[in-house]
């Protein structure tokens, strides 16, 4: 008589020993809840990392911490005698050089957080590889290093626009929130150049380019609005050059603190516009950020 023997059992998979000791993969992406929710626990990692870059910005210089107020000024000097100057690009633009110099400071603040978000996932890949963070917490540094940079040269720029003979009125409170819709879009545009800066850092060399054009057609030096009164451009053109989201932001600015342009009435499609590219920018390149999560750092 023979006794039926019981069939071997397969020993365990390496994902169901995981499994059964309550062990997750390393580096995986979290949920988009409890990404944000990691994300602001380290919201005094991101604060204080944005600051201390921001100090040490300049730290070899002799004026320091000056050159954030001088660099943007300087800019606008260059600007003022091409364009104001030579270029007549201030005929039929009241307050001028109140116009430029608010220019400026707000494309100065947009294109420099796009550039900076551009590399802020390569630069530090050795801090990626070596630490498990929420890696949204990069762009988001430099977005708020170049916030506060703003912040001083907002201040000058108060100070600019009394010295150029503007009013101080209730208008000059829309200032804040204009600050904080262009930072929101800011940040996600940070956020989207920094997932295609990781994948492919060549990106960073294009930017200055693409950027240059950008600024160039947002208004910084020029009207925009006396551009489409004098000449006859194409629909679309027209079309593109009111929704660009940096004259919209350049232009609600203006708005805010200029007195030529608070006497006329603001159309009523600029702060819909406004919004709208915060949200789009600021909620679609967090998710287009977080989606790539565990990809960063690989490769």
């Amino acid at each position: 008589m023979t006794t039926a023997t019981a069939p071997a059992t397969a020993p365990p998979t390496p994902a169901e020993l995981a499994a059964a000791h309550g062990l997750t993969l390393s580096g995986a992406r979290p949920s988009l809840p409890r990404y944000i929710a990691e994300l602001w626990d380290r919201r005094h990692f991101v604060t204080a990392y944005a600051t201390a870059r921001m100090q040490a910005t300049y730290s070899t210089a002799k004026l320091g911490q000056v050159w954030h107020l001088v660099t943007p000024l300087l800019n606008a000097a260059v600007y003022y005698f091409i364009f104001g100057l030579v270029m007549r690009a201030s005929h039929n633009v009241p307050d001028y050089v109140p116009f430029l110099i608010t220019g400026v400071f707000v494309w100065d603040f947009i294109g420099s957080s796009i550039n900076a978000g551009t590399r802020a996932v390569h630069s530090n890949l050795g801090l990626v590889r070596a630490l498990h963070f929420p890696r949204a917490s990069l762009p988001l540094s430099t977005v708020i290093q170049l916030f506060q940079q703003l912040l001083v040269t907002m201040g000058a720029l108060v100070i600019l626009l009394l010295a150029f003979g503007q009013t101080p009125s209730l208008s000059w409170f829309l200032a804040v929130p204009t600050l904080l819709l262009t930072a929101v879009f800011a940040a996600g545009c940070a956020m989207v150049m920094a997932r295609i800066g990781s994948k492919s850092p060549d990106v960073s060399q294009l930017m200055p380019f693409v950027l240059r054009t950008w600024m160039y057609s947002s208004g910084v030096m020029w009207s925009i609005d006396q551009m489409l009164k004098t000449d006859q451009l194409p629909h679309w053109v027209s079309m593109l050059l009111k929704l660009n989201p940096a004259a919209v932001y350049i232009d609600l600015m203006r708005f805010s603190l200029i007195d030529s342009f608070t006497a006329h009435s603001l159309p009523q499609h600029v702060w819909p516009i406004a919004i709208g590219w915060a949200l789009l920018a600021g909620v679609g390149g967090f998710v287009y950020f977080w989606k790539a999560e565990e990809e960063y750092g690989r490769g």
